[in-house]
């Protein structure tokens, strides 16, 4: 389905999705939203057990109810665990879209991480999901999203022009999208110590990355990689023969998407390049701790350095009224793009990464621009406001925007009024949405989007632990 279709389908052009409407008589009389007990996919007795947990103790029912659904939402309908030859194997699809994104199945077991030592199962499934990340790496490292079926043709094969292997659902090129099964490898690692899933497979799968962070500094070249798409859709296709506008090769990763998985402007995405750099740096440690490669350890810091020098050069600019702060896109050449998208890695969500701290003067700075008027990608309406982007349309809140905020904020009255927000503007489904209109979240996209369900789950869990007062 084409993401016009998609829209069509989902009520942005009409009514839709927005008929999943409850009543909430009788105060605590919500209704059973969460997928049967006997239709549920995976089972963890931790997640089980931290929902009881949240709602005997948070006082705010509707909270509770939106924490039993959303937060196992990936477990109870999106993962597929199997063992191939004895080892863990764990696919992971989006929601309503059969297809495994290495971004977001990375995001979508990453909360699940704090319980993987209380519960053996779950610490099994995330090992799974590491070791299909690496499968999937090493069968095509451009590829954003694979199926588990090789036989399985995918609906872009008729209109992309680029080098589409067997079991890609799409090949768009994006820098998270080789960071993330990073970052779930080291946090896996960190919290469990199993050393089990970074076998030769996986180090060759880091190699990879590696080689393929190189190719797109283009320093001899465009590179390998060109995508373009029979499409009127501007955002889904690359300019100049799939290549991109050109950019000067100072050190920096071109990505020809982003995060979103619209094409990019300038292709030196900067908030990706950011994360790239503590992901180099977490395979350099991981690599030379596990693999005692120390040669690839020291290539992989290496080039952790350079993209630093080259972001802190080339990356900054100054904005009239907010001053010094990071541009969102930049070519090198002196021309840059100033928004923020709602998708992760964003400006905003740099702290969620380790990219960057909260503290920083400069992501101060960038947060204040990146949530007002002049960030055109921002939106306020009479029933939210928040950060959305080209992927969706013009004044469409993401849900994701509002969690992140809170996520990376020390403010307690700005989590506080997240969390309220969020709460009133699910429309009564029980579950987080991609995008809802400002002022109108009847009209929303994607009814079954399990990273934006696990994110706020995520939020909601760390209140609890942190700012239990906060969810009264």
């Amino acid at each position: 389905m084409n993401r016009k279709t998609f829209i069509q389908q989902t009520g942005l052009l009409g009514a839709g999705l927005a008929l999943n409407k409850f009543s909430f008589a009788n105060g605590n009389g919500f209704p059973e939203v969460r997928i049967a007990a006997s239709q549920r996919h995976f089972k963890s007795n931790a997640i089980e057990s931290a929902i009881k947990s949240f709602q005997s103790k948070v006082s705010n029912k509707e909270l509770g109810w939106l924490f039993n659904n959303c937060f196992p939402n990936t477990l109870d309908t999106t993962v597929f665990y199997q063992e191939k030859n004895g080892v863990p194997d764990t696919y992971v699809i989006t929601g309503d879209i059969d297809a495994m994104w290495l971004r977001d199945s990375s995001a979508q077991v990453y909360p699940y991480l704090q319980f993987a030592k209380q519960d053996p199962a779950l610490h099994q499934l995330i090992a799974g999901v590491v070791r299909k990340q690496t499968h999937f790496i090493l069968k095509d490292p451009y590829a954003n999203a694979f199926y588990n079926d090789d036989n399985k043709v995918s609906e872009w094969k008729a209109t992309d022009i680029t080098n589409m292997k067997p079991g890609i659902h799409e090949r768009k090129w994006e820098i998270d999208s080789l960071c993330y099964p990073i970052r779930l490898a080291y946090h896996f690692w960190k919290e469990t110590g199993d050393e089990s899933p970074f076998d030769a497979k996986w180090k060759e799968g880091i190699a990879l990355t590696l080689k393929t962070f190189k190719e797109q500094q283009r320093k001899n070249g465009q590179g390998p990689y060109k995508f373009e798409r029979k499409t009127s859709w501007a955002t889904d296709g690359v300019p100049l023969g799939g290549y991109g506008y050109p950019v000067k090769p100072v050190g920096l990763i071109c990505s020809m998407f982003r995060p979103s998985d619209d094409a990019t402007i300038f292709p030196y995405l900067v908030p990706s390049n950011l994360f790239a750099v503590v992901s180099l740096r977490q395979a350099a440690e991981m690599v030379k701790a596990i693999s005692k490669d120390v040669s690839l350890a020291e290539s992989l810091s290496a080039l952790a350095n350079e993209v630093a020098a080259a972001l802190k050069q080339y990356a900054i600019t100054t904005h009239p009224k907010f001053g010094k702060l990071y541009a969102y896109e930049i070519n090198a050449f002196g021309s840059h793009v100033l928004m923020d998208d709602a998708n992760v890695p964003s400006l905003l969500g740099l702290p969620y990464l380790g990219a960057v701290s909260a503290q920083d003067p400069l992501y101060k700075a960038t947060r204040s621009y990146v949530w007002s008027e002049e960030n055109p990608f921002f939106f306020k309406g009479t029933a939210a406001e928040g950060i959305g982007g080209p992927h969706i349309g013009k004044d469409m809140v993401w849900s994701m925007s509002i969690t992140m905020k809170a996520l990376t904020s020390t403010d307690h009255k700005e989590i506080k009024w997240c969390i309220d927000t969020l709460q009133k503007t699910h429309d009564g489904t029980g579950f987080m949405h991609e995008s809802f209109h400002k002022n109108d979240p009847a009209k929303f996209t994607r009814k079954w989007f399990a990273w934006s369900n696990t994110l706020f789950g995520e939020l909601l869990w760390k209140t609890f632990r942190e700012k239990p007062a906060l969810l009264g």
